[in-house]
């Protein structure tokens, strides 16, 4: 059982990372990570909604008519979206100011109605909450890692702080949408090709103990 739940919360850190191995929701992957610090901002914003929304979809999954599920899914998504909205323009007028429109965005997310529809409404409050928690983190170090890449090699900064020194040459086009798919594909294919090192190692290894096995009956 606790291993069924630990694997449960990693998945969505690296096996079915959201962004960078589902490939969903590509809008605020592109659109907000200019720096570290936006990046961050929005994951745990999507953190919240995701966490909040999968655990009360979850409690009242039997009350809700399979008819009118996503509508309700909807509506849970738009409430708890509207407050970290209310909480950002109150709290962090600057980060609110730059994720803009791409926090009421979260609502029609395809990440969060995904595991609402996929997880959430058929499995205990418990488990969609370890399902949300994980899905939101890897979300999370995905957006800030981006982000830290574009800052980086587009300003010279980290988080705001200067990293590389003033005669560093800024490469402004990481903080342009190009930047952003380039940097996107290059980070999606470091993962492809580590994946693809370890499924190889482990392959390698199974071999190794079926031939010692083999030598070891005959």
């Amino acid at each position: 059982m606790q291993t069924s739940i630990y694997r449960e919360f990693l998945k969505g850190l690296w096996d079915e990372h959201p962004t960078l191995r589902l490939l969903i929701g590509m809008c605020p992957t592109l659109a907000v990570t200019t720096a570290a610090v936006n990046g961050f901002g929005m994951g745990l914003s999507v953190i919240f909604v995701l966490v909040c929304s999968s655990v009360l979809i979850s409690l009242i999954r039997n009350f809700i008519p399979s008819q009118v599920r996503i509508p309700c899914f909807i509506m849970i998504i738009a409430t708890f979206t509207t407050i970290i909205d209310m909480v950002l323009a109150a709290y962090f007028p600057g980060l609110h100011e730059v994720l803009g429109l791409f926090i009421p965005l979260i609502v029609v997310n395809c990440i969060i109605l995904g595991r609402a529809e996929a997880y959430a409404c058929k499995n205990p409050p418990f488990r969609a909450f370890i399902d949300a928690l994980g899905m939101g983190l890897g979300v999370t170090w995905g957006l800030t890692f981006i982000g830290a890449i574009r800052e980086i090699m587009g300003m010279g900064t980290l988080f705001g702080l200067p990293v590389l020194p003033e005669t560093a040459t800024s490469w402004i086009i990481f903080l342009l949408p190009p930047g952003a798919f380039f940097t996107l594909g290059i980070v999606v294919g470091a993962m492809n090709h580590i994946n693809y090192v370890m499924e190889r190692r482990q392959r390698q290894q199974a071999s190794r103990c079926m031939t010692a096995g083999q030598a070891v009956q005959g």
